[in-house]
This record gives structure tokens, sequence and C-alpha cells, in this order.
């Protein structure tokens, strides 16, 4: 494709992308209050046994939250449609071989987007406990509504993507973009910036949670330099058999 092509092509897929989350975030508004009521659980727990409550800084602020929240579920409820989006994109670089293998990317990623954001889900009751924690117990805790429901929403949607980047790790070395060797050549730099990620998403000073997401993360990343090695060597293979056939054919 030409970069006018590549351009038209970017914007239908953004298009439908963008299209498929709109749709999904106004069925989103109808479960919005269910998802409010399941983020005010630790916040409930908390007070039982000290002054802690949400509150709204504005008229308009009940129902802007609700706003963000039904975005949030779309772009969840959406993520099978912008993830193949995404790979459909990539596609043409692949040769007429390497296209099936479209489908087993796309059937990884919308899973590993899904267990990101459950595993986001599952912590974040104990970072909120954490850090709330800080706050002597004569204290009261006001809790901004906004930027309470904020902090939770992108640690989910953060969680979730983070655990599809090995996925497209694999795709770069599809399309011989990146090699394997360069992989696992930069797994000091690829821990050091999982570790980083895991200590801005959860409190640093908690090992336990920090643990519980950088784990899988460096297992996939590791998962991900196999299946690019193993992709490598099979190309050379392949180069190593077509040279000697030519070799023979020359002779």
């Amino acid at each position: 494709m030409s970069l006018g092509e590549h351009l038209i092509e970017l914007r239908k897929r953004l298009f439908i992308g963008g299209g498929a989350i709109i749709v999904f975030a106004i069925a989103g508004w109808f479960f919005s209050q269910g998802v409010v009521d399941l983020i005010r659980i630790p916040i409930n727990e908390i007070a039982a046994s000290r002054d802690a409550k949400i509150v709204y800084g504005t008229v308009s602020g009940s129902f802007d939250l609700r706003i963000q929240i039904s975005f949030m579920l779309g772009i969840v409820g959406s993520s099978p449609i912008w993830l193949y989006q995404v790979f459909a994109f990539l596609v043409p670089g692949l040769t007429g071989k390497e296209k099936r293998y479209t489908f087993g990317f796309f059937f990884s990623a919308v899973p590993l987007f899904f267990a990101g954001a459950a595993l986001g889900w599952i912590i974040f009751p104990r970072t909120v406990e954490l850090l709330v924690g800080f706050s002597a117990e004569q204290d009261a805790i006001f809790l901004d509504a906004k930027a309470y429901y904020d902090f939770v929403i992108k640690l989910v949607l953060a969680i979730g993507i983070a655990f599809v980047l090995p996925v497209f790790l694999v795709l770069l070395n599809f399309v011989s973009v990146l090699s394997a060797k360069a992989v696992l050549g930069g797994w000091r730099v690829a821990i050091l910036l999982i570790v980083v990620f895991t200590a801005l998403a959860t409190p640093a000073s908690d090992p336990i949670t920090m643990l519980l997401l950088a784990v899988p993360m460096v297992a996939l990343y590791f998962a991900a330099a196999g299946v690019c090695w193993l992709h490598d060597r099979r190309v050379a293979k392949q180069a190593d058999l077509i040279d000697a056939e030519l070799a023979v054919a020359g002779e």
C-alpha cells in the first residue's frame, strides 16, 4: 500500500473501533450504577470501623461519573472488536502463509486483556485498603468520587492493556520487525519496566500486590520471547533449505 492507502485504512479501522466503543458505552450506561455500587464496597467496609465516605464536589458529579464508567465499560466490552481492528490493520504486513496466525494473535489477546482487567479488579480493594490505612484512625476519610473512580478505572484498564503487550511483541516478530534475539536481549530492561509499572499501578509498599501483578507479566514476556525464538528458528531452517536447493540447482 501507498502512504495514502495506509492512512485511509487506518481511518477505517479507527472509525470501526471508535464506533464499537460508543455503542457499547451506550449499553454500559444501564450497568453503570451497578459498577458504582461494586466499586464502593471497599469504602463501605472501611466505613464500618471509621468515618469514611465518597463525596461529590459538583452538582453534576454523579452524572459525570456514570458517563465515565459507561465509557470504561464500552472500552472493555468492545475490546474484541477494536483489538481485531488493530490486528487487521497489521495483517497486510504478513505473508499469505503467516496470515493464519492472525487469528491466534486475536484469540490470545482478547483473553489476556480480560485476564489483566480481572486481575486489576481483584487487587484494587486491597490497594484502596492499604492506601487509606496510612491515615490516622481518628481522621475522617472523604474521598472525591471522580478521583476515586478514576483511580480504579485506570488501574483496571492499564493492567488489562499491559497483559496484551506480549502478543504485540510476537506480532512484531512475525512481521520481521523484532527478532527473538532482540526480545531476549532486552529482558533486563523489560523486567525493570514491568517493576516500575507495577510500582505505579499498585502501592510500592505492598510487595505482595506488586508480585501478584509482576509475576504473570514477566511470565508472559518470556512466553512471548519463546514463541519468537521458535518462529525465528523455523524461518532460519526454511531459509537454509532454500539456500541448499538453490545451491544444488546451481550445480
